[in-house]
């Protein structure tokens, strides 16, 4: 198993905003600054992942016990993959505490952009351990496809604790509320694919593309006059 605490990094408020879905509205600048800047300091990003064998031809992990995937989605996307890398990520409870604790105060809009600043970074944070993920997977001969978390497209949620149990998310503190929540609740649980270099993949399974995900509906859409 392999950790990873993330190096100091700047909360973007463009993607914020995004978050937040002040994406085509004109909005105070200076308070959307604040809740990054309140955001950096209350963050606790770390992670880990493990890294299994995968049976393509049945759509398992081969961990002990076996975790077979269900739904087409998640074998779409692992198609042609011999290994895959089950992460979890999170950027603690303390930022949680204080985004309810605003929220109490009547301070909703700090509230509401201090939520959107700890999605914002909870991704980069996950963005980070793939760069160091990639790093080291490329030395061994492989490549890596988009992470793919419980929810996107038909893959169920339900299938939460297994990830959770396979990452071995418990050691960075992460667990399941009896609603398949994850808690702390920016956390997130992925599973990326491995495949060898000469393995012909398709761009939209190589790369992270709104135009190939099926959650049309998602405020975190890059592009939200994608046709599918």
């Amino acid at each position: 198993m392999a950790f990873f605490n993330a190096p100091y990094f700047k909360i973007d408020k463009e993607e914020t905003k995004r978050y937040a879905g002040l994406r085509q509205t004109t909005f105070n600048e200076e308070i959307i600054e604040e809740a990054c800047d309140l955001a950096r300091l209350l963050i606790h990003p770390t992670g880990n992942w493990e890294i299994y064998d995968y049976d393509d031809q049945n759509q398992t992990i081969c961990s002990d016990p076996p975790f077979y995937l269900e739904g087409s989605s998640i074998k779409n996307h692992l198609s042609g993959c011999t290994r895959v890398v089950v992460l979890t990520a999170t950027v603690g409870q303390e930022i949680e505490e204080k985004i309810t604790e605003l929220f109490k105060e009547g301070k909703y809009t700090l509230s509401l952009l201090l939520d959107a600043a700890a999605t914002t970074a909870v991704e980069e944070n996950a963005n980070l351990m793939e760069k160091a993920i990639s790093e080291r997977v490329n030395r061994e001969g492989y490549i890596m496809k988009w992470r793919f978390s419980p929810g996107y497209g038909d893959w169920p949620i339900e299938q939460q604790p297994e990830m959770i149990r396979t990452a071995k998310a418990d050691t960075i503190g992460i667990h399941l509320t009896e609603s398949m929540m994850l808690e702390p609740r920016k956390s997130i649980t992925a599973i990326i694919g491995l495949y060898i270099k000469d393995y012909k993949c398709t761009r939209e399974a190589e790369q992270h593309d709104c135009a190939a995900c099926t959650k049309t509906n998602c405020l975190a859409r890059k592009n939200l006059h994608v046709t599918l």
